[in-house]
């Protein structure tokens, strides 16, 4: 870290909190929330699904736009951001509608959020949330062998364990490559800064232990099966260096196989660049339609 260790409390202060550093970060949630009310009101979509039996273990579930009889579409899950502490599925339901129209079913999982419970505790309830996707999501047209994860800041650190999950672990019924490609939007993949960061010590309550069993950096590379098993890594050029920081160490951790994107994407802040992921026009929307194979 420039200038700087990782116990500097004003610099990772300054590092990581990203509605300190966007003024207008406010706008951006009035954006969401409008834009989230309106694709909750396709008719289509299944909302507050039950995933597990334990507090926020819900899902939403956007089915694609596809003629009967035409083959299950690929899936993307969704995973919001917030710190692990904050935000909702409700709030990122904006992001459902143009992959639909371009033929994906999208999920956007729940989870609890901390104090409550810990990063490795909402960790395994996306394990939870992937498990059901996969054993559920062919009843609603989606193709339980072409899942993509994709998720924002604490959600893109969320992606990239789905990613590295020992699916075989889980449970019995369940592949190797559950999850075949993921992407992390300004996700963080190492929380031993995190866990000295002040703003968000207290919630996340995280230990040295956490650290070690919940940073994707840490963690052995997935292992590429049949040309699969990728991660694209990306956040906003006007992100702090830590954020640009983070998102190189995860392709610096895992390499450039695993990881062949790994870029900030110009005119783009830590809130702005959810909205490009909605964008039709915009890379990050092309990066993810690559990775959905549409």
């Amino acid at each position: 870290m420039t200038n700087a260790t990782p116990y500097d409390a004003a610099w990772l202060d300054r590092e990581y909190n990203n509605r300190a550093r966007v003024p207008g970060h406010a706008t951006h949630f009035e954006r969401w929330a409008r834009d989230s009310a309106q694709a909750r009101q396709d008719g289509r979509a299944l909302l507050d699904v039950s995933y597990g039996l334990g507090a926020g273990e819900t899902l939403d579930l956007f089915p694609a736009a596809r003629s009967p009889g035409t083959p299950l579409a690929p899936v993307l899950v969704f995973i919001h951001g917030g710190w692990w502490r904050s935000l909702d599925k409700a709030d990122h339901s904006f992001v459902a509608p143009p992959f639909v129209q371009a033929g994906a079913c999208v999920v956007v999982p729940n989870y609890a959020l901390c104090p409550a419970v810990n990063i490795p505790e909402i960790t395994l309830q996306m394990v939870q949330a992937l498990a059901w996707v996969h054993r559920h999501i062919a009843a609603h047209g989606g193709d339980p062998s072409r899942i993509t994860v994709a998720g924002h800041s604490a959600g893109g650190h969320l992606a990239a364990m789905m990613l590295a999950c020992e699916w075989k672990r889980v449970g019995d019924d369940l592949p190797a490559s559950l999850v075949k490609n993921a992407m992390s939007i300004s996700g963080l993949h190492d929380l031993e800064p995190v866990m000295h960061t002040p703003f968000v010590r207290e919630s996340l309550r995280l230990t040295p232990a956490q650290v070690k069993k919940a940073s994707p950096s840490r963690l052995p590379a997935p292992p590429l099966r049949e040309g699969r098993g990728r991660l694209y890594a990306l956040a906003g050029a006007d992100e702090s260096s830590e954020f640009q920081r983070q998102n190189r160490l995860i392709q610096q951790a895992w390499g450039r196989q695993v990881v062949p994107v790994c870029e900030a994407l110009t005119g783009l802040n830590h809130f702005s660049i959810v909205e490009a992921l909605a964008q039709p026009e915009h890379r990050l929307h092309d990066l993810m339609r690559e990775l959905l194979d549409l």
